[in-house]
């Protein structure tokens, strides 16, 4: 009897321990609650199967010589029988080892399943099934790995992303008021003025950004949170305390979901409710704090001084180091499964309850007719987001805010195109008054038009993760894909169309190539005296610009249409290397066979040396000596000499131009039609 009243004594004080958690004045207020009704999320009786062979990619069955057709995978159950509800107010936390179904599950609920199949079940969302639209509109997502532009400061990060997702009724001083809010709900002000950084830019600490991604899908308000392993590559005390705020959000009326490994006992304390998976099966459903009295009527109580949660997962993971261990695993995990399912089976929110407290109910008063209506009055207030000439606008400012501020890559980009230009200028001023001779103008001449893929990388060296030293083009596909990742997430939340961040790309970009082109082609134009003319050196320019521009072009389309990094450097090296051999000067036109002189017209590198050609020997004599006479000829002949005067100057500008637009055409369809893919494949 004694026995029984510590007991009692026991559950008491940590219930009370419980309820003071948040008990200061600074950790119970709320700023920000969800207004919205309340939500719930239920899944019924899910059965999910997965290809093996839909997860290997194309480019890797053929490096096992088989065609993509002819791989055969295995079927294989991820996720089994399970069923699940939780309401607004609950934070519900899915429980289990590497490989139990944890990510399956919440890419099924936020409908971004790959390469598996929903046998049976549904998934239902307030009572209606969950579709992409229907998820973008109620569920905010927060992935695993934080993607986030690291010059921006928090505050102006999140003050972009409310001028993108928040309604157009908005005011200005509305948006900052949201803002305010949610740095204030996720304990930002401390870092509300230090930018974000990443890995490689020095900015606020791993706990804080991982704040700060909360915060970029808070700030619209959702009523349904879904964070996918918040705490992995955390410290312990840091995750103690982003679960904290995550607890407190659940308070202000929002649904939270999230996964995790093997949460500490002081973290497993804060959970509404758990979920443990093991091998795609439940072994539990129900509050964390009844969890150790369930397991413990099926015989397999926790020790004392013990983290439930780590006693419990090593309990129902699969030891794979042998056959035997697999297999008794494997048993007791579908033994405890099956008990599970029989002691919920009468149960309609599929959650255990002890005995003394089965009659009660966590209820969540369902919608009412006027929750209904303010439910449609908010969807209807949220599909008024701003257009895509606003989105446009900011993108712009947000792109240039982050790059520009970037001054010590910038310098340092522009003192490596001042380097390579002096060097080559450096190399034919040794001619001193004398002028070139035609030879030496020639090769200068397209060297200046083979050497500016250098200068159309310069600003986009920094965002490279892998730089192959020694490839020219190679650097071209790196900013790309280091932007693709981030791409992928934004565009996937709605946050804004492609034709906004296609255009704002494009001439956010602008000033910074062309400041770059102007400091590589002035020096190396003046030091080599070329035609000194203004005109001449005008339409020299234009004509490297051009060229420039084409290459960022061509870059650009292939880091989008491609899926690896590797793969869209060789195929950018391979396209580089090919116009630059049928550019004319490695073997004249008229020998080309007849397929390399097709791709000659289309060849940037080909029309930007017969432009250069004609401005500089075009209206210029140059001597010709032949046995003891020497003759003056027009330096037009030598170009006709190498076919390179076919056509009109004017054409040469025009091709260039067509070639740079019909490579952003490609960029555009390849962002529009191709599926950008996330940072597991960088």
């Amino acid at each position: 009897m004694d026995t029984d009243d510590g007991l009692i004594r026991t559950s008491s004080l940590m219930q009370r321990q419980d309820t003071e958690l948040f008990s200061t004045e600074e950790d119970s207020s709320l700023y920000f609650t969800y207004s919205g009704g309340c939500n719930q999320l239920e899944v019924n009786d899910l059965n999910y199967e997965v290809d093996t062979a839909a997860h290997i990619p194309w480019y890797e069955r053929l490096s096992e010589f088989k065609l993509p057709w002819a791989m055969n995978g295995n079927k294989q159950k991820a996720i089994s029988n399970l069923s699940l509800r939780v309401r607004s107010g609950q934070m519900l936390a899915i429980i289990g080892s590497s490989g139990c179904g944890k990510t399956s599950l919440l890419d099924i609920i936020t409908c971004r399943d790959e390469g598996g199949e929903m046998t049976s079940g549904e998934v239902l969302i307030n009572g209606r099934p969950n579709t992409p639209q229907l998820v973008k509109k109620s569920i905010a997502h927060v992935r695993q790995d934080d993607r986030l532009l690291p010059h921006l400061t928090v505050r102006e990060t999140l003050a972009f992303v409310a001028k993108l997702r928040l309604p157009t009724h908005f005011t200005q001083a509305q948006r900052d008021q949201r803002v305010d809010n949610v740095i204030a709900e996720l304990r930002l002000r401390q870092c509300a003025h230090t930018r974000v950084g990443n890995d490689y830019v020095r900015g606020v600490s791993g706990g804080e950004r991982r704040r700060v991604s909360i915060a970029v899908q808070l700030l619209w308000n959702p009523g349904i949170l879904i964070l996918d392993e918040p705490t992995s590559g955390l410290d312990s005390f840091t995750a103690h305390n982003l679960v904290i705020t995550l607890s407190r959000l659940a308070r202000g009326n929002r649904l939270i979901l999230l996964s995790v490994h093997q949460p500490r006992s002081d973290i497993f304390q804060l959970f509404d409710l758990v979920v443990l998976l093991s091998s795609g099966s439940a072994v539990y459903c129900g509050a964390a704090r009844d969890m150790v009295s369930y397991f413990t009527s099926l015989g397999y109580p926790c020790p004392r001084y013990c983290n439930p949660s780590d006693f419990y997962v090593d309990l129902i993971s699969i030891d794979r180091r042998s056959r035997d261990r697999e297999a008794e695993c494997l048993e007791r995990a579908s033994v405890l499964a099956n008990r599970f399912l029989e002691s919920v089976q009468h149960t309609e929110d599929h959650v255990w309850k002890p005995t003394e407290r089965s009659a009660e109910q966590s209820e969540c008063p369902g919608p009412s007719d006027a929750a209904d209506s303010e439910v449609v009055t908010i969807s209807r207030q949220q599909d008024r987001l701003p257009g895509k000439l606003k989105q446009f606008t900011i993108l712009i400012r947000r792109h240039m805010y982050n790059d520009y501020r970037d001054l010590v890559t910038l310098l340092v980009h522009g003192f490596e195109a001042l380097l390579m230009s002096l060097l080559v200028g450096f190399l034919y001023f040794g001619a001193g008054e004398q002028r070139l001779s035609i030879q030496d103008t020639v090769a200068l001449l397209y060297m200046i038009g083979a050497l500016t893929p250098f200068a159309v990388v310069l600003d986009v060296i920094a965002k490279c993760k892998v730089i192959f030293p020694g490839l020219t083009s190679c650097v071209l596909f790196c900013a790309g894909h280091s932007e693709r990742a981030m791409l992928y997430h934004e565009l996937e939340d709605g946050m804004y169309s492609v034709t906004s961040y296609f255009f704002a790309k494009v001439l956010g970009e602008l000033p910074e190539h062309c400041v770059f082109t102007l400091v590589y082609s002035l020096p190396i134009y003046w030091l080599a005296g070329l035609n000194e003319a203004p005109d001449r050196f005008l339409l020299n320019f234009l004509l490297a610009w051009l060229m420039v521009y084409c290459s960022r072009a061509m870059a650009l389309f292939v880091a989008a249409a491609l899926p690896t990094l590797q793969i869209s450097a060789f195929m950018g090296n391979a396209l580089f290397t090919v116009f630059y051999l049928t550019g004319g000067f490695v073997i004249n036109i008229e020998n080309m066979w007849l397929v390399a002189s097709w791709i000659s017209y289309v060849s940037f590198m080909r029309w930007g040396f017969e432009g250069m050609l004609q401005v500089q020997f075009r209206g210029n004599k140059y001597p010709v000596t032949i046995s003891n006479i020497t003759i003056n000829v027009d330096g037009i002949h030598v170009v006709e000499a190498m076919n390179m005067n076919q056509y009109p100057l004017y054409s040469c500008y025009l091709v260039l131009l067509g070639v740079c637009l019909g490579f952003m055409v490609l960029y555009y369809i390849s962002l529009k039609f191709i599926k950008q893919k996330s940072s597991q494949d960088w």
